[in-house]
């Protein structure tokens, strides 16, 4: 069953039953109207009317019903019977006698009450009043009063037609009207559906449905909801197909990365074999001295190739933990030993630059949330890549404290960049025009710089220019520890290592 009909049947129903109830509130309140007032006239009448009673010799008695002279004409459209039960005898008014008829009475004077009931005699309805005849606190008889009502029994019979085929004939109408109605209003919902196909079949997320009607509506909502809902699945589908290209580069680059190293160290074995094969020894005419040299120089590249593969891999396994959604455990770090252990390990690094480090007082009780071993990572990242892309010069890192934060500035004097490569720098296995081929590397560095950066809640600033060096600007926001919660070195040392299990 389609929305449309349902939302008719539901309010055909809903219509059904008010006019149900309201038919039935119409018939009771013109029954209650029209027969209260017959009510009314009935004992009204016969409170007016008196009983006189007589003994008989035999121990009977009799009595007679008198209408006061001075009553209205009313009593003349109604019907009066006495019936006595201890003479068993009928007594009629005129009008009931000429319609040689009697109103049914209670078998027994016990079962006389008084009341109104209504009484079908001979195919004609009237509406009775009873009342008892109580002579010295015993019912001897009974007195009936009646209305003729058969005229108001057969308006009641036109009025139940009326409402019933009125409301069957409203139902049916507003059904046809509703189902009309339906139609036409969830009509736009029928053009965002054939909208949406025409989406879902195409291959371009950009196409929106067009708004139809006032934007306030259920509908225009609905299609603001569903172009919405296109719009980011447009980024989200964009962001996929950008995934799947770089993968795509990450893994044709790390291919390339691996294969070289690789085709070295085959080749390097390949020369070993013929080297130190006994057939090939005429073939190569060596020395012994000879050949135990460029056996030196062949294992030292074999082993210099090795390194590089392991260091690669440990980068790409590092990049492969974050993209996996690997969260590194964080403690409460004391900046100012955290510096000073990288600037003692960095002074023992290949370089053939001046290593620069400026001291801060502000350093002192000042913390950051993080791990150590990744925040040393970073600092190396950026300090080996001062050091690889100087050549002459000097290469500084500068600590500063400004609201809040924690700036790790690392600044050389080496060829530096253009400026439309820094977007780029942190790509995985990016590495700028001028340095390829000369400088050694993977470029991964950076691209673990910036995924440690980030998951310390951080940020990395970069100013450079070609031959005039680099500045790395790494901001990392600092954590607040009351006074008192700080001890000396030593202890600090303690609270940190139980925070960190």
């Amino acid at each position: 069953m389609s929305i449309r009909l349902r939302l008719t049947v539901w309010y055909s129903a809903l219509l059904a039953f008010t006019l149900f109830v309201f038919g039935i509130s119409i018939y009771a309140f013109v029954d209650y109207n029209i027969y209260s007032d017959i009510k009314n006239r009935l004992k009204h009448q016969t409170q007016q009317m008196s009983v006189q009673s007589t003994v008989k010799w035999n121990g009977d008695i009799s009595f007679d019903i008198f209408v006061p002279p001075n009553s209205d004409n009313s009593f003349e459209e109604l019907y009066i019977q006495t019936y006595n039960y201890t003479s068993k005898e009928y007594r009629f008014s005129e009008n009931l006698q000429d319609l040689r008829m009697k109103f049914p009475f209670p078998s027994s004077p016990k079962d006389v009450q008084e009341g109104y009931k209504r009484l079908n005699v001979s195919g004609n309805e009237f509406y009775v009043y009873h009342q008892p005849i109580d002579i010295g606190g015993e019912v001897v008889g009974v007195i009936q009063v009646g209305a003729y009502t058969g005229d108001h029994a057969a308006f009641f019979k036109l009025l139940r037609t009326i409402l019933i085929f009125a409301s069957m004939v409203t139902v049916v109408i507003a059904f046809s009207l509703g189902l009309f109605l339906a139609q036409k209003s969830l009509r736009p919902i029928e053009n965002i559906i054939r909208a949406t196909n025409r989406v879902q079949k195409g291959a371009d997320l950009s196409v929106r449905i067009p708004r139809e009607g006032p934007p306030e509506d259920e509908i225009g909502q609905l299609t603001e909801t569903i172009n919405s809902m296109l719009g980011r699945m447009e980024t989200f589908y964009n962001e996929l197909d950008d995934a799947y290209r770089a993968q795509r580069r990450f893994v044709s680059d790390a291919s390339h990365e691996l294969r070289t190293p690789l085709t070295t160290i085959r080749g390097n074995v390949d020369l070993l074999e013929k080297m130190w094969s006994t057939k090939n020894t005429n073939e190569l005419p060596l020395t012994e001295d000879e050949r135990e040299q460029m056996s030196e120089e062949a294992l030292r590249d074999i082993g210099d190739e090795a390194r590089r593969m392991s260091h690669l891999i440990n980068d790409m396994l590092s990049l492969a933990r974050a993209d996996a959604g690997y969260k590194v455990e964080k403690e409460v770090v004391e900046v100012k030993g955290l510096i000073e252990e990288v600037v003692r390990r960095a002074q023992f690094l290949p370089r053939t630059s001046d290593w620069i480090f400026e001291e801060n007082a502000e350093l002192s009780n000042k913390f950051v949330r993080g791990n150590k071993d990744y925040l040393q990572q970073m600092l190396f990242i950026f300090i080996e890549n001062a050091f690889k892309y100087t050549p002459s010069g000097s290469v500084e890192l500068i600590v500063v404290v400004q609201n809040d934060q924690l700036g790790l500035r690392i600044k050389d004097s080496g060829i530096g960049m253009d400026e439309h490569e820094v977007p780029h720098i942190f790509e995985r296995f990016y590495r700028a025009d001028v340095s390829r081929g000369i400088t050694s590397g993977t470029g991964l560095g950076l691209s673990i710089a910036k995924w440690i950066i980030d998951e310390h809640g951080g940020s990395v600033e970069v100013m450079t220019q070609p031959g005039e060096g680099t500045t790395f600007i790494v901001w990392l926001p600092l954590v607040h520890i009351p006074d008192e919660w700080i001890m000396e070195p030593t202890e600090v040392g303690d609270v940190k290592s139980d925070e960190g299990q």
